[in-house]
């Protein structure tokens, strides 16, 4: 698994180095780098979006039939078969939705803690070489967090450089190498953070305890802003949720480099941005007032591709209605004539005075 989110690491670190080589400057690189990779993932928050929908709307017919069965769970389940059949749910169905992004997001991780293999792409043997020749420092090889060594090594490179050298006694790295690393480590510096450096170990002014604050704030906001959206209320124990993940996420972003927790706080800004959006555009109500729609026009192409068959003893409804009309005016001129009759017998007839006819 660690192979694959290296390998997609390496795919995204190749859109992060031409972002940082179109700024020259790493914060910047990677706001740009993450909303490129919100793009290319829309299609997968899309399609997640709808399958919220389509289980949403599942959900509620389901209840209806649970109350309607409710003392028959074996007809009640035989009806949610046939429901799920009919609204083509899937129980695996947001699988595929959750599982690609969040290794194309842990490859984005990669390709932000591990630079010179997955960004500026020096070969894995000459790295592996560079973190032992640092861990052999003394004094130095105690700052090293072996997770975050390249990006440690980016930091010392200037007091590194003489001491990576091969077994020959020859530079580690080649000229090429030297030159995209030093610009590299040149550009770590973001609104006057030294995004190399970590904040557990920085001073109070270089405002760098800012960065885990802020992935502390952007995180409750975006939950809380999203939630008062969705229209969700909340509990004692969502409460509760709630604030635990941002403040691990702050403590992490406190003992790690400052580009990390920098990604996190930039990763979940646009993230919620996107999120609104999708609720703009794609928000429950809209997604299901469109399949509806979508439904109706299919019935009506299905039952106009059907071919009408009369049935031999079948009249139309509108020569049934002409029919009756038809009987109807006949008895009606029947009867006029039968009165009218009526009438003139009893004219031409005569009667004497005691009213017997003659």
């Amino acid at each position: 698994m660690m192979y694959i989110f290296n390998l997609v690491g390496s795919l995204f670190g190749y859109i992060l180095w031409w972002a940082f080589l179109l700024f020259k400057n790493f914060g910047l690189a990677i706001i740009v780098f993450t909303v490129i990779v919100k793009l290319i993932l829309l299609p997968f928050s899309v399609k997640q979006q709808k399958s919220m929908a389509a289980n949403t709307r599942f959900q509620k017919k389901q209840r209806e039939i649970m109350e309607k069965y409710g003392n028959d769970r074996m007809k009640a389940n035989e009806e949610v078969q046939k429901l799920m059949q009919k609204e083509g749910i899937s129980p695996t169905a947001g699988c595929s939705t959750m599982f690609a992004p969040m290794i194309v997001m842990l490859g984005v991780y990669y390709s932000v803690i591990s630079p010179l293999s997955n960004t500026i792409h020096i070969a894995s043997s000459k790295i592996s070489i560079a973190l032992q020749s640092f861990s052999a420092l003394p004094g130095m090889g105690s700052t090293v967090n072996i997770r975050y060594g390249e990006i440690s090594i980016l930091k010392y490179f200037d007091v590194l450089q003489k001491y990576l050298v091969d077994n020959n006694g020859n530079s580690l790295f080649s000229t090429s190498d030297i030159e995209n690393i030093n610009q590299f480590k040149n550009g770590f510096n973001f609104l006057g953070w030294d995004l190399l450096a970590t904040p557990s170990t920085s001073s109070f002014q270089s405002m760098l305890w800012l960065i885990p604050v802020l992935c502390f704030v952007t995180s409750v906001a975006s939950m809380l802003i999203m939630q008062k959206m969705n229209g969700t209320k909340m509990q004692g124990c969502m409460i509760g949720m709630i604030l635990m993940m941002p403040l691990m996420s702050a403590w992490i972003a406190y003992t790690v480099p400052g580009a990390v927790g920098f990604y996190w706080i930039a990763s979940t800004v646009l993230g919620f941005v996107q999120s609104v959006l999708m609720n703009i555009f794609y928000s429950p109500s809209i997604i299901e007032a469109r399949a509806e729609a979508h439904r109706v026009e299919l019935r009506r192409q299905q039952e106009k591709d059907i071919a009408f068959v009369e049935a031999p003893d079948y009249i139309p409804p509108s020569q049934k209605i002409k029919n009756e009309n038809n009987q109807a005016a006949e008895n009606n001129s029947r009867s006029k004539k039968q009165n009218q009759k009526k009438k003139s017998n009893s004219k031409n007839s005569k009667s004497d005075y005691q009213g017997r006819k003659k």
